[in-house]
């Protein structure tokens, strides 16, 4: 699944059969942090509850006919659901391991084991 916003409506002038009544909507898809991510497009909204400004997110190709009832019907792109919250967990920027530097500046090296030389 994908983010989007609604950026608009659509009315269609002639309908498929089994695309009476659902709303069509002009969606500018994001990326994880909201920003435009491409062109926008048109997208069948399946939950018949999003509309301009709304946070959604949709789903394309075959899942997008299948969001849809009666499932197949001619669309490429659909609407799954709205969305009340992003929150990103992003992996923590680590700085680099400290290395025990010895007397010399070289790395440290630990004791070995073993067998002693004489």
């Amino acid at each position: 699944m994908f983010l989007g916003r609604v950026i608009g409506t659509l009315v269609a002038a002639v309908v498929t059969p089994g695309m009476e009544g659902v709303p069509l909507l002009w969606v500018q898809p994001l990326d994880k942090r909201r920003q435009p991510a491409g062109l926008a497009f048109v997208c069948a909204d399946g939950t018949r509850m999003a509309g301009p400004g709304e946070l959604v997110y949709w789903e394309a190709s075959r899942e997008a006919a299948l969001t849809l009832e009666p499932s197949f019907v001619p669309v490429d792109h659909a609407v799954v659901g709205l969305v009340d919250d992003v929150q990103l967990d992003e992996a923590p920027v680590c700085a680099p391991a400290q290395v025990a530097r010895g007397a010399t500046g070289a790395p440290a090296r630990a004791p070995r084991r073993g067998r002693r030389q004489p």
